[in-house]
């Protein structure tokens, strides 16, 4: 459908219907991003450029968000993993935390319900790097408490995976 605005007129983006064979596309590639679209198209029986024209939908549908890779935080440096719970009073103190984005040691950043404000997913070189985290955390003010969960084992890690295969 087409809509008119100021004189030009514009297409209006239907929502995209993901079928089987994009959910297979989308499982293959959040196991790997840098498969070719032919080795996808061998996986899900299409030719490269049939895949290529769905991934380019897929991404300009925002189903798709980006590309990346994973890397082994231990290899490169920073082997200790944490999940931190904070709490705090007032709504600046939320702003505050948004310019963790900026941290190194900061993956994750979530504002969660619950007996938490936010949840941070940090990882840090040493445990005197996430008690300075943890230092500059409270210097945002207003934090009542926070509270630290330090990574032994991971178990499983990956991303959205609901209704792919």
């Amino acid at each position: 459908m087409d809509i008119n605005t100021n004189g030009v007129q514009q297409k209006r983006v239907s929502e995209l219907v993901i079928d089987d064979t994009d959910r297979k596309l989308l499982s293959a590639l959040s196991e790997d991003s840098s498969q070719s679209y032919s080795d996808l198209g061998a996986k899900v029986h299409l030719s490269a450029p049939a895949v290529h024209e769905r991934v380019k939908k897929m991404k300009a549908a925002g189903v798709i968000m980006k590309n990346t890779i994973s890397l082994d935080g231990a290899k490169i440096g920073r082997p200790l993993l944490a999940f931190i719970h904070v709490n705090y009073t007032g709504a600046r103190a939320r702003e505050n935390f948004a310019k963790l984005h900026e941290d190194a040691d900061v993956e994750e950043i979530h504002s969660v319900a619950g007996d938490s404000c936010l949840l941070i997913k940090a990882r840090c070189k040493s445990t005197n790097a996430l008690d300075e985290l943890l230092v500059r955390m409270r210097e945002f003010g207003d934090v009542t408490n926070t509270r630290s969960h330090i990574v032994l084992t991971t178990l499983l890690e990956r991303g959205p995976q609901a209704g792919l295969e």
